[in-house]
Parts: C-alpha cells; sequence; structure tokens
C-alpha cells in the first residue's frame, strides 16, 4: 500500500511540472490531448526537394498568431494538375521573317545574276521575236518625245510671233490715222500683220492639238508599254538567275542533302518558267495592239498638221496677194491726184 502511494504521488508530482512547463512556454491545454505532429511527404519546387500532391486530408491548418492576437489561418493550395499545348510556330513575326529570309535570297540571286550579265560572265535568255520590237519600240520613243519638243517650242515662238505682229498691226493702224499722206501704206502693212496674227493663232491652235495627242502617245500610251518591258526585263532576270542555280545544282553532287534542294530549284525555276511565258505573252500582245493604235493616231494627227500648216499659208498668200493689189492701186490714185511742192512753186 505504501509502495502504491508513493507511485500515485510520483505520477501527480510529474504531471504538475510538466504543467508549470507548458504554462512557461505559453502552451494551453493538457499535454495528453496534443495530437502528435503528423509526418507529410510534399513536393517542393525549390531547393531540390520533391514536389507532388500533398494530400488534401494530411494537410493540416497551420496557426500564426500575431501581435494582435488574431488567428490568421493558411491552407496550403494544391498545385494544378493538366496538360499543357503548345501551339506551331505560327506567329506574325516568324512569318515576316520567313519572307524577309526568301526575299533577301531572291535579291541575291538577281543581283549576282545583273552583274554576271554586264561583266560578260553569265548568260542570259534573248526572245529574237521580241527583243527587237523593244529596241525599236526604245527608238521611236525617243524620237517621238524629240519631235514633240520642238512642235512645243515651234507653239511657244509662234505664239510670241503672232503678238509681236498684232502689236505691230497696232502701231501701225495708229501711225495710218496720225499720217495722212502716209494713211494707205500704213493701212496695208497694218491690215497684214493683223490678218497674219489671226491667221498665227488658228495656226497655234492646230500645233498645241498636235503637241497634246503626241504627248499621250509618248508619256501614257507608249510609256504603259515600257513598264511592261521593264516587268518582263526583271521577270526574265529571275528567270535566268533559278536556271543559273538549277545547272549549278545539277553540275554538283547529289547526296542527301543535296537532293532536296535540289528538287527544290526544280520547283522554283519551273514556277518563274511559268510566270516568264506568261509575262513574256502579254507583251507580245501588247506590242502589236500599241503598233496598230500609234499608226492611226499618227497617220490622223500628220494630216491635220499638215492641213493647218497649208491652210494657214495658202490663206495668209491669197490676203498679202489680194492686199497688195488693193494697196497699189490706192498709191496710184493717191500719187496722182497729189502734185509736188516744186510743182507748186
Amino acid at each position: 500500500m505504501g509502495f502504491a502511494l508513493t507511485s500515485w504521488e510520483s505520477r501527480v508530482t510529474h504531471r504538475q511540472q510538466v504543467g508549470e512547463v507548458m504554462e512557461m512556454s505559453g502552451g494551453a491545454g493538457d499535454p495528453e490531448e496534443e495530437a502528435p505532429p503528423t509526418e507529410v511527404n510534399c513536393n517542393r519546387n525549390h531547393a531540390g526537394i520533391d514536389l507532388t500532391s500533398c494530400p488534401a486530408e494530411a494537410t493540416p491548418s497551420v496557426t500564426m498568431e500575431t501581435g494582435q492576437s488574431k488567428d490568421l489561418s493558411v491552407t496550403p493550395q494544391k498545385p494544378m494538375s493538366g496538360s499543357m499545348v503548345i501551339h506551331g510556330n505560327n506567329n506574325p513575326a516568324s512569318e515576316k521573317l520567313e519572307r524577309v529570309r526568301k526575299w533577301s535570297i531572291n535579291t541575291y540571286k538577281c543581283t549576282r545574276q545583273v552583274l554576271s550579265e554586264k561583266l560578260g560572265r553569265g548568260s542570259r535568255t534573248v526572245d529574237l521575236e521580241l527583243e527587237p520590237h523593244l529596241e525599236l519600240l526604245r527608238d521611236d520613243r525617243q524620237r517621238y518625245d524629240h519631235m514633240t519638243k520642238l512642235t512645243q517650242t515651234l507653239a511657244s515662238q509662234l505664239a510670241q510671233f503672232t503678238v509681236t505682229q498684232k502689236t505691230l498691226g497696232d502701231a501701225f493702224s495708229e501711225l495710218s490715222v496720225k499720217t495722212p499722206p502716209l494713211h494707205v501704206a500704213f493701212g496695208m502693212n497694218a491690215e497684214a500683220q493683223k490678218f497674219l496674227s489671226k491667221s498665227g493663232e488658228t495656226l497655234m491652235v492646230a500645233i498645241n492639238a498636235f503637241t497634246s495627242d503626241m504627248n499621250t502617245l509618248v508619256t501614257r500610251t507608249i510609256e504603259d508599254t515600257m513598264v511592261n518591258a521593264k516587268q518582263y526585263e526583271a521577270v526574265r532576270i529571275e528567270y535566268d538567275a533559278h536556271r543559273v542555280d538549277l545547272e549549278e545544282l545539277n553540275l554538283g553532287p547529289r547526296d542527301d542533302t543535296t537532293l532536296p534542294k535540289l528538287e527544290q530549284a526544280q520547283r522554283d525555276f519551273q514556277n518563274q518558267k511559268g510566270r516568264y511565258q506568261q509575262i513574256r505573252d502579254d507583251l507580245s500582245i501588247k506590242l502589236k495592239l500599241l503598233q496598230e493604235n500609234k499608226v492611226k493616231v499618227l497617220h490622223q494627227q500628220l494630216w491635220l498638221l499638215h492641213a493647218a500648216v497649208a491652210a494657214h499659208t495658202s490663206s495668209c498668200h491669197n490676203f498679202l496677194e489680194h492686199n497688195m493689189l488693193q494697196a497699189g492701186e490706192d498709191l496710184h490714185l493717191a500719187g496722182l491726184d497729189a502734185p509736188s511742192w516744186l510743182e507748186d512753186s
């Protein structure tokens, strides 16, 4: 009995000591009621610690005590799990970069072809049917442009000439009034200059119409065909560049690396060949239509200009001839009626 009492007293004393220690450390509650710590193996993504999903049942609630004695419950979130979809490389920046790359390669090939042709080291495609027509068109364009500038100069000078003739006719008319003895002579020249000025204005209108139609033919009709000729030349250079590239690949070794390049070069060459043939056919048709239109326009305008010059010259000749006959009669009559002062003396 004494041994049992001693054992009970020792247990009571031990419990009192444990309670005092818990009160001194700020703990609360009976130590026997506290659940032992549960070891949870959670996956983490930092410091090389394994990161797997923690079971929801094994996730304890953690209570944080602040200075204001407010309990904040923080529960770790379960990491999101799922599949990630990676789209293809279809963004606009990469597509634009690819277009720039292809354009750079094509520009390099065309520049190399142009330089090799100018240096006499490369071969070029020559169309024996189309090239002579293009050379003739270039020569005709220069000649027509020179003729148009000359007609513009003629019209400008004729305009100044007609203005001067009109001013001179007005001066003759004024002197005819103020000089009675020379009334007939001044009047004859005044009428002649005024008629020539009016006829010159009519001729100037015809020359301006001819110049306007020639400007339309040179700067629009022929120039439009020349633009197509420049496009044809650019396509021809690109076609020759792909042809030379294909020939170089055919002469080189054939292995797993060069075969895809050779197939791609053949496809590019066929595409460029079709484009070259299409541009060539369009230009050939346009040259034929231009030739027909050019002949019709020039034939009509040249006849109109010749008719205007002929009418101007003929009318001036007829008027001057009639005017001289009439003035001669007037001068003869005036000379018979007016005695000399020596006779009066």
